[in-house]
């Protein structure tokens, strides 16, 4: 069995069927699917849609791009059944759709909910390393959860096994060329890691152009299973024993 824990299939501009793509989904063996807000209007639709959903779970937050917006509301949904996450919450520098210090602080006040409620984090960090370890140790060690999407380097992957967080490896990988950062993906440990599509978006090899889904999570684990030369069940085995602890799904 495979987990997609990071995809935005609940969104209102989500190209396929719905239904359609869980089907498919169940059909490659991806049977948990988590959906994560970017604003307070996707994580209403992400729980709304957990709700109606078997093996279907939720994160809620507000995503760097949009902390000019604010959190209100996230604590009510926070509460709510089938949220098992807080997220995609972090720092994004590449773009700046937010100023920084309006990101840094949501991502505080976001951290400090998750602590309360007892969730793991679901982290967007974008070339704002340097600002964001300094943040997650002023919790102690209290904050747990993943680092979305990860494609930075050998550095910065150890700052985040260093504090026991997991590795989120998504469509990229699989068409990565930079030698660099396949040492990095090899690096990570495979029961630090979890599956991600981040569907609609980045679609793995051989699916590139097309809009992502859950079952192409399936070409991930191909993936990490030819780089760290094992058998595809063992990636399957690590990644999803991986996923439901941290999540408790």
């Amino acid at each position: 069995m495979l987990i997609d824990t990071h995809c935005h299939i609940h969104e209102d501009d989500y190209p396929l069927d719905r239904e359609t793509v869980l089907g498919a989904a169940r059909a490659s063996d991806v049977n948990k699917i988590l959906v994560v807000g970017t604003d307070m209007k996707s994580s209403f639709a992400a729980v709304e849609f957990a709700g109606k959903h078997d093996n279907v779970w939720s994160i809620v937050g507000v995503h760097p791009h949009e902390a000019k917006y604010g959190i209100d509301g996230l604590a009510n949904l926070l509460a709510e059944p089938g949220a098992v996450g807080v997220g995609e919450i972090g720092l994004d520098y590449f773009y700046n759709h937010s100023p920084r210090e309006t990101q840094i602080e949501m991502l505080n006040q976001q951290i400090e909910l998750a602590l309360k409620h007892d969730l793991p984090i679901s982290f967007h960090v974008r070339e704002a390393f340097d600002d964001f370890w300094p943040i997650i140790d002023n919790f102690a060690g209290r904050a747990r959860g993943v680092i979305h999407s990860f494609t930075d380097n050998i550095k910065n992957l150890e700052q985040a096994l260093n504090r026991d967080f997991l590795i989120g490896v998504n469509g990229i990988a699989t068409f990565n060329k930079d030698p660099d950062q396949h040492r990095m993906y090899q690096a990570i440990p495979l029961d630090r890691t979890v599956l991600e599509t981040d569907a609609p978006f980045l679609a793995p090899s051989p699916y590139r152009g097309q809009p992502n889904q859950p079952a192409f999570v399936r070409e991930v684990a191909n993936f990490l299973a030819r780089i760290h030369t094992v058998e595809f069940d063992e990636v399957a085995t690590k990644t999803t024993g991986a996923a439901e602890k941290l999540f408790g799904i």
